[in-house]
């Protein structure tokens, strides 16, 4: 999934035709935990060019560089002090 040719693999994990939903969804952060755990192995990044949401914000924080993560956190405090625009997001 995504442009491969420049480096971008995106990929989705997708529930399997007549597994339970509940069970499924009961794996998926194991499953994104194991991908990401390859993608750091690489020096990969867990997002590119679409930055940071809900799914992956308490991630971030492990596999950024402290003050790389710093600098992001203080740019969206300075850019949206009152924590309006995309609430809930880093950046």
């Amino acid at each position: 999934f995504g442009h491969l040719g420049d480096g971008n693999i995106h990929y989705n994990v997708a529930q399997p035709v007549g597994a339970d939903k509940t069970e499924f969804l009961g794996h998926w952060s194991e499953i994104n935990a194991a991908v990401f755990a390859v993608v750091a192995k690489y020096g990969g990044s867990i997002s590119a060019e679409h930055g940071i949401g809900v799914m992956k914000r308490d991630l971030l924080p492990k596999v950024k560089d402290p003050v790389a993560y710093d600098l992001m956190c203080t740019l969206k405090r300075a850019l949206d002090p009152k924590g309006i625009l995309n609430p809930g997001k880093v950046l």
